[in-house]
């Protein structure tokens, strides 16, 4: 299975709506881990790119979410996050919040 739900369509807003995924995967029978593999591990493999990417190993590339608690013990721990590595740059939440903010804002005044 493979998470899908950052599609482009009305009120789906990529990233948010894949916390929701989870969510449902998990109240579908799926134990935290599965769900948690169907955004991570499973796409790599379906793309043949699990050599390079989908989990988080020495020599693979990988951007991560940093998250406040554990999303195994609560999936919805997910939507807890503390900071973001992308391209090995981290961002701390206080970095987060402003660009959402931001984008709010700039969304706000079109």
């Amino acid at each position: 299975m493979l998470a899908a739900t950052d599609a482009l369509v009305w009120y789906v807003f990529p990233g948010f709506s894949l916390h929701d995924e989870l969510e449902l995967f998990v109240k579908a029978g799926l134990n935290p881990m599965e769900a948690l593999q169907t955004a991570t591990r499973n796409p790599a493999i379906y793309l043949g790119l699990i050599e390079t990417v989908g989990t988080v190993e020495k020599g693979k590339k990988a951007d991560l979410v940093l998250l406040e608690a554990s999303p195994l013990e609560n999936i919805s721990n997910t939507k807890r996050i503390a900071a973001v590595v992308v391209g090995g740059r981290l961002i701390p939440k206080v970095s987060l919040d402003k660009m959402l903010r931001d984008v709010e804002a700039a969304a706000g005044k079109s």
